[in-house]
């Protein structure tokens, strides 16, 4: 029987259907670019497994195996998804990027153990099992240690800094109780790089690559507050370099879909920091700053379609709009200047949206910013300042 969601006004034929696991703004922007490719999208709510729309967040009028059934593909906003959710989506045999993929960008330690087997470099580190790996971590590493928990960190959340003998005690003490057969922990050796980059690629599903160029990006409190693309003074060596580390690791997962990868520079290297499969936050300028964005790109690559092109268009600046209420209209006297917003309820380091400011060149793109950060609030005015530096 076919279900009452596709008896309805919208009912569409069962090859345009796409369903997303995540109900995030991830998800809503690719609902927003598949819309206009003639695509419909059902989101899945990844804890309660209800099916709902990704802009207004009402649940439809379909179960989620009705969903799986008269799916064209599956494919996901994020990596962090419940077990038994991602293993219904690959038993499906209509999952893209596969469960492989999802798992590396889900779990440190299977990422680490992936990049050593495409002889990619990345942070030299040490698997922690207890809390007697610390001391061992310490002495392989040095005194400098970034501790990361092998799942579910993202924004800065899940990590410790051991810069001293006091923070390893005090970290020591913090996790006197954790369960590390749940949880095992990452020590990586804190390097000194000169920026973080990020390469944002995009396979379809006969292994062909397009890639956008290297983003700049820049951090507070260990969340995104500003990327630039083109990422300023990036020779073709590097980006040559980027792509080639994609292309070994999107072989090796046989990927499909947008697949993110952030990066150290050191010098004329790139040190892996972590991979992403899916849409990535480094890559929102391209919906103002390129041909093709990188969210209709996903759903051109797992829906089987022609990759759009991804040539730069303008220079532009992504902004993270962080833990603060909608801006105020005021905004949109800077020219060029572009608003997403999320929708959601404020939180603290919660992400409400993003602002895309475009110029012809990067210096008219800078002033532009230098211009919006007057209509910000002051927290995120002050992150902003020292990194433009105009």
């Amino acid at each position: 029987m076919v279900p009452s969601y596709f008896s309805s006004a919208t009912q569409q034929n069962e090859n345009n259907l796409i369903v997303i696991l995540g109900h995030g703004q991830l998800a809503r922007m690719m609902y927003l670019e598949a819309s206009q490719l003639g695509l419909n999208i059902i989101a899945v709510n990844a804890n309660t497994k209800e099916c709902v729309n990704p802009v207004d967040k009402s649940i439809l009028n379909i179960t989620l195996d009705e969903a799986f059934e008269h799916a064209a593909v599956i494919t996901s906003e994020f990596e962090h998804l419940p077990l038994d959710l991602l293993k219904k989506a690959e038993l499906s045999g209509k999952f893209l990027p596969n469960e492989k993929a999802i798992q590396a960008g889900a779990d440190r330690i299977v990422e680490k153990r992936l990049l050593d087997s495409v002889n990619v470099r990345h942070c030299q580190n040490v698997v922690i099992s207890n809390v007697e790996d610390f001391d061992r971590a310490q002495n392989e590493l040095g005194p400098r240690i970034i501790l990361k928990t092998s799942r579910d960190g993202y924004d800065g959340y899940g990590q410790w800094r051991i810069f001293s003998e006091q923070d390893l005690v005090d970290v020591k003490a913090q996790l006197k109780e954790h369960n590390f057969e749940k949880m095992p922990l990452v020590a990586e050796r804190c390097i000194n790089f000169e920026r973080e980059l990020s390469l944002i690629g995009v396979t379809d599903k006969n292994g062909n690559h397009k890639f956008y160029p290297l983003t700049e990006n820049h951090h507070a409190d260990g969340q995104l507050v500003l990327s630039i693309a083109p990422a300023p003074k990036v020779t073709l060596e590097l980006e040559q370099l980027a792509q080639n580390i994609y292309k070994k690791i999107s072989e090796k997962l046989d990927y499909c879909g947008v697949l993110a990868i952030e990066f150290f520079q050191v010098g004329d290297e790139l040190i892996v920091n972590e991979i992403a499969p899916r849409v990535h936050n480094s890559g929102h300028w391209t919906q103002q700053g390129s041909v093709t964005s990188q969210f209709e790109n996903h759903i051109r690559a797992v829906a089987g379609y022609p990759l759009g092109e991804t040539q730069v268009t303008a220079s532009v600046a992504m902004i993270n709009y962080v833990g603060h209420g909608k801006p105020k209209a005021d905004l949109f006297t800077v020219p060029n200047t572009h608003l997403h917003w999320y929708d959601k309820q404020v939180r603290p380091k919660r992400k409400m949206g993003h602002i895309n400011v475009t110029g012809a060149t990067p210096e008219q793109m800078l002033a532009r910013v230098n211009t919006v950060k007057n209509f910000l609030p002051d927290a995120l005015a002050k992150n902003l300042a020292p990194i433009i530096d105009i």
